[in-house]
């Protein structure tokens, strides 16, 4: 890996020239011996005894229906962590943009909670590689995200509230090799999925670059077993038939055989690259169905396109006479890959009320 873009375990021990910088609350900028000097804030009032320098700005206010640009970073350099926590009853109505080189389209446009493998607006901890979750709602990327000119980063608010944010936003200025490309993510929904139809993870990609990760929210409208269906990767012109083909859905997702263990129940995991971390139970009453959140990441065997991408997953189960069942489910994903600029439009996100958990 590149010194500087990248710092894994095998060179760890190498020197580089790289400037670590950070942007929160207490530093909007980054800029260096810039941090911790706020005299307004929200600390402001626990910290009235003890002036500026004692947590006078940690967190952020963000305002009903607007955006809040949370870094604008001159480049070159890489994002190379961020940390956020909020409420969760505002993980679907908080919007993630990010913008590499002065994009008009942002390359990342994903619910806040989704982003983080956390789509269903309740709490669930993850121990993956790329993304961990921990106790109680502290949300980590560690998706590499280079740029060569500029980055942005922005949150929206959809809501009506009023809500805290806490960010920190971890990054290098370093020079970025040619054959990089750019972190994108992109959010879908179908909600129901039409009977006999497939649930687009992604559509439309255009470039060259790979494919690193999908998570899904599956919301399930049935009794039974719900994931035979198979995931395919539609690449370079594909078109009735794709070049990679699932066997099934917990397979995909790593598991095996309905995810059941023990005996009558959902097992769930959390792994380096994949994971059943969310199972959510009805409870007799008014939570009637239930719920799952499943990550994949290729990490160690990423998906490579050369011109174009699709990814679809089948929603199936069981009827009866041991037949296949096309489900009609509320499947939620976000498609995670890098590649070339400029990328391809993706469809924008869905207003709130289609965007709500429901």
């Amino acid at each position: 890996m590149f010194n500087g873009l990248g710092m894994g375990l095998g060179n760890l021990s190498r020197i580089s020239k790289a400037k670590t910088r950070s942007i929160s609350a207490e530093n909007f900028t980054g800029e260096k011996g810039k941090g911790g000097m706020a005299t307004e804030g929200t600390g402001k009032g626990p910290s009235r005894d003890l002036g500026q320098g004692w947590k006078v700005s940690p967190s952020i206010m963000l305002q009903p229906q607007s955006t809040f640009t949370l870094a604008e970073i001159e480049g070159p350099g890489v994002i190379q962590h961020i940390w956020m926590t909020c409420f969760p009853a505002h993980w679907r109505s908080a919007i993630i943009r990010m913008y590499w080189d002065g994009e008009e389209s942002p390359s990342v446009e994903v619910p806040y909670g989704d982003f983080y493998c956390n789509g269903w607006n309740e709490r669930c901890n993850v121990n993956s590689l790329p993304v961990a979750v921990n106790p109680a709602g502290g949300m980590n990327s560690y998706w590499e995200m280079p740029f060569r000119k500029s980055a942005k980063i922005t949150i929206e608010n959809i809501s009506n509230d009023e809500f805290p944010l806490y960010f920190q936003i971890d990054y290098s200025l370093t020079e970025i090799p040619e054959d990089v490309g750019y972190f994108h993510a992109f959010w879908n929904r179908s909600n129901p999925l039409k009977y006999k139809d497939v649930h687009t993870i992604v559509d439309g990609i255009e470039g060259h670059g790979h494919y690193v990760g999908t998570y899904i929210a599956w919301g399930v409208n049935n009794n039974g077993w719900w994931g035979e269906g198979e995931i395919k990767f539609y690449m370079d012109g594909d078109e009735e038939f794709p070049t990679i083909c699932g066997t099934g859905t917990e397979d995909y997702f790593g598991g095996a055989w309905n995810f059941e263990q023990p005996k009558g129940e959902y097992g769930v995991y959390s792994t380096a690259f994949l994971g059943l971390p969310q199972v959510i139970k009805p409870d007799g009453l008014y939570r009637s169905q239930q719920r799952f959140g499943m990550y994949r990441w290729h990490i160690m065997d990423p998906i490579r396109f050369e011109k174009d991408l699709k990814v679809t997953i089948q929603a199936l189960g069981w009827r009866s006479e041991g037949r296949y069942l096309p489900l009609q489910d509320d499947i939620a994903s976000v498609a995670y890959w890098y590649q070339t600029e400029p990328h391809a439009a993706l469809p924008k996100l869905p207003g709130k009320d289609e965007l709500e958990i429901i």
